[in-house]
């Protein structure tokens, strides 16, 4: 029985490539198959299938109540539409923190439904035994430090991390942590540029900042942040590059404009009987 192996031209020798050649990477979030593709062809170098799919696509509260079942269909989606790029899938909450083989397992679950890598967040001394064990699985990696969101509760609030020079050690520490179990990149969430730039100049991995200012190697933000399409509040990180809102609106009050006076459907927009056809049809008054 033959197996199909998705290998995408963009991987993470292309990451570790371009931190050599100080090339900034680029990454968006996208959750279906045709916002995957329009990205892929426009030449973004990774798709992230964030968890914050549960927010912005499925309406909860919290990332913290997106699950495997959730991730894995929104993967699958994504990875049919791009060809190219690098597709890394969230872990969702809960799903590495119970034991390191429940954390393979989900990890390797992702990858089936098409990703090529899984991020996760953290970087204590288990999570970084669960990086071990799926880079020795043969599952890429990429960490999360700073602002994790998962961790929100704990955090107490959308906080910016890393705000004096000993809590940038601390995360520069933790990032090494991960480079040493293999993660091939992290992503820096809500850091003061300075200490992003530090960090970032302390490791041999690349980094991807979202709201760590402009010296990482890459950015990345959520889709539908910069397509103006998700409206319940705008991170102060997130430049918005389109209004889909206003676009999505505006399409809809137009076509209830159109059936309401009945402009819809016009003549090039219906089929008819033949003229046999139609004639038989009116005997059969």
């Amino acid at each position: 029985m033959s197996v199909e192996v998705k290998f995408r031209p963009i991987t993470v020798d292309t990451f570790a490539k371009k931190k050599q050649n100080n090339e900034k990477i680029t990454m968006l979030t996208a959750y279906d198959c045709s916002t995957a593709k329009y990205f892929d062809e426009a030449g973004i170098d990774s798709i992230l299938v964030g968890d914050s799919v549960g927010m912005v696509v499925l309406g909860y509260e919290s990332t913290t109540l997106v699950n495997m079942n959730d991730m894995k269909v929104f993967t699958a989606a994504v990875s049919r539409g791009a060809k190219r790029c690098l597709v890394v899938a969230d872990m969702p909450f809960m799903s590495y923190h119970t034991t390191v083989a429940e954390a393979v397992k989900n990890a390797g679950e992702l990858i089936k439904e098409g990703a090529s890598a899984v991020k996760l967040e953290g970087a204590n001394d288990y999570i970084i035994d669960v990086v071990k064990r799926c880079v020795e699985s043969g599952i890429p990696v990429v960490g999360h430090l700073g602002f994790t969101p998962q961790y929100l509760n704990v955090l107490g609030g959308y906080k910016v991390q890393g705000k004096t020079a000993d809590k940038t050690l601390f995360i520069l520490n933790q990032a090494k942590k991960l480079e040493e179990a293999g993660a091939f990149a992290v992503v820096l969430e809500m850091v003061p540029e300075e200490s992003a730039k530090y960090i970032t100049e302390n490791l041999n991995i690349p980094t991807i900042g979202i709201g760590a200012g402009r010296y990482t190697n890459g950015q990345v933000l959520v889709a539908d942040d910069i397509l103006g399409k998700f409206s319940d509040f705008k991170p102060k990180f997130a430049r918005r590059y389109a209004d889909l809102k206003s676009v999505i609106k505006n399409a809809c009050e137009s076509y209830i404009n159109d059936v309401k006076s009945g402009k819809f459907p016009d003549e090039s927009e219906i089929f008819h009987l033949d003229e046999q056809a139609s004639a038989e049809l009116k005997e059969q008054k």
